[in-house]
C-alpha cells in the first residue's frame, strides 16, 4: 500500500471515529486487496484442501469490524492489526465450534467460515495455539500481541512495531522469544 493510500486510510479512520457511515464503505475497497492477501496466507497455512475462500474470510472479518460500535484505529497499520485480531477470533471461534461438533453437539453451520475448519485435527491445533497465546499473554501481553500480528496478521516487523508503538528491535526480540516459547509449549 502506497503512502497516499495509507494517508487515505488514516483520514477515513478519523471520519469513522467522528461517526461517518460513508467512511466504512470507502475504507473497504482501499484495504480489500491487503485483507484478501492476509486471508489467503492464513487459509493456506491452515490446510491444503480448503473449500472456504479468502474472499469469504475477508468479508467475515470486515463484517465483524464494522459490527463493532467503533473501530478505534489510528492509522492503516493499526487497522490491519485489528483485522488480524478479528481473523484470529473468527478462526479460533469456529475451531472451537468444530471441536464441539466432534464431541456430538451437532450444531448447524451458520456462516461461510464454518467450512474453514472441517478437518477436526486442524481445528484442534488452532485451538491449542490460541490457548498457548492466551498463556503467553499472561506472561507477556506484548509478546502475545506480536505473535497475533505477525502470525495471524502476516504483518511486517515495521508494521507490527508501528501498530504496537514500539521499536522494530523490540518486535524482533519479542517475536524470537515468543516463537521459542510457543515451540517449547506446543511440543510438550
Amino acid at each position: 500500500m502506497g503512502e497516499r493510500e495509507k494517508s487515505d486510510v488514516t483520514q477515513l479512520l478519523i471520519k469513522m471515529k467522528q461517526g461517518s457511515e460513508e467512511a466504512y464503505e470507502e475504507i473497504f475497497p482501499i484495504v480489500y486487496s491487503e485483507l484478501k492477501r492476509l486471508a489467503h496466507s492464513k487459509l493456506k497455512k491452515e490446510r491444503d484442501n480448503i473449500t472456504f475462500t479468502e474472499t469469504e474470510l475477508v468479508h467475515e472479518v470486515y463484517l465483524k469490524m464494522v459490527d463493532q460500535t467503533l473501530i478505534d484505529a489510528n492509522d492503516k497499520d493499526h487497522f490491519m492489526a485489528i483485522a488480524a485480531r478479528c481473523m484470529r477470533q473468527i478462526l479460533v471461534d469456529h475451531a472451537r465450534k468444530k471441536n464441539a461438533e466432534k464431541r456430538g453437539s451437532g450444531q448447524q453451520d451458520v456462516t461461510y467460515i464454518d467450512k474453514l475448519l472441517k478437518a477436526h485435527h486442524e481445528a484442534e491445533e488452532l485451538v491449542e495455539l490460541d490457548d498457548k497465546i492466551k498463556e503467553l499473554a499472561e506472561l507477556d501481553q506484548r509478546m502475545a500481541d506480536v505473535v497475533t500480528l505477525r502470525f495471524f496478521g502476516q504483518m511486517t516487523v515495521y508494521a507490527t512495531a508501528n501498530a504496537l508503538d514500539v521499536s522494530e528491535r523490540t518486535v524482533k526480540r519479542d517475536w524470537a522469544k515468543a516463537r521459542g516459547w510457543l515451540y517449547k509449549e506446543l511440543n510438550k
